[in-house]
């Protein structure tokens, strides 16, 4: 790898282990073993470095809950079970994912107060939406744009509400059963209707 590289991976294992706000720049050349100079010379600043890798971590995180094995197999399923199974993955992803949860909660917090991290998150937040709605639903953007657009934005809500109750206490937050129990009872559906 080169520099550029190698800063990357070193600010992404800064965030997972000191967050966002507490990564200095010292702290991301000791990880990568670089200079101070790589990161203005590649990246233009800490900054945007920093939000370079949040939206690594978080593409890689999505990866891992996205399509793999079994994918395939999950497209033929009816959109209840393809939603569930979706959310099954996600719930269990939370112990390995939990750095990566703890680090979008924090930098949640930081949006109002830094316009550069906000502009920063605009356009992979819509590309977000785009990824659960095929993901979760099996809605295909190019074939209907709109309704994965809702769809996903709907999906993303979600998602970020159960990702803080799972912070907050795991104990009691939603299994993917309770969310597909808990849609089905908004929608008006009894039972096993939908499954199919």
């Amino acid at each position: 790898m080169g520099h550029r590289e190698d800063l990357l991976e070193g600010a992404k294992r800064c965030l997972l282990a000191k967050g966002y706000a507490r990564t200095t720049a010292r702290d991301i050349v000791a990880e990568s073993g670089t200079n101070l100079a790589s990161i203005g010379y590649h990246y233009g600043s800490k900054e945007a470095l920093l939000n370079l890798a949040f939206l690594k971590l978080t593409e890689e995180w999505g990866d891992t809950v996205g399509d793999g094995p079994g994918a395939s197999a999950a497209e033929d399923l009816p959109p209840l079970e393809r939603f569930e199974r979706a959310w099954a993955k996600v719930i269990g992803s939370y112990e390995e994912s939990r750095p990566v949860w703890k680090l979008q909660m924090e930098i949640v917090s930081r949006l109002d107060s830094d316009p550069e991290l906000q502009q920063a998150l605009a356009g992979p937040q819509l590309e977000g939406r785009k990824g659960l709605a095929e993901n979760f639903l099996g809605l295909d953007e190019q074939a209907d744009p709109e309704r994965a657009r809702l769809a996903g934005a709907f999906c993303q809500a979600l998602l970020a509400g159960v990702m803080v109750q799972w912070m907050v206490d795991p104990e009691t937050a939603p299994s993917a059963q309770e969310l597909t129990e808990g849609l089905k009872i908004v929608m008006g559906i009894d039972g096993d209707e939908g499954r199919s």
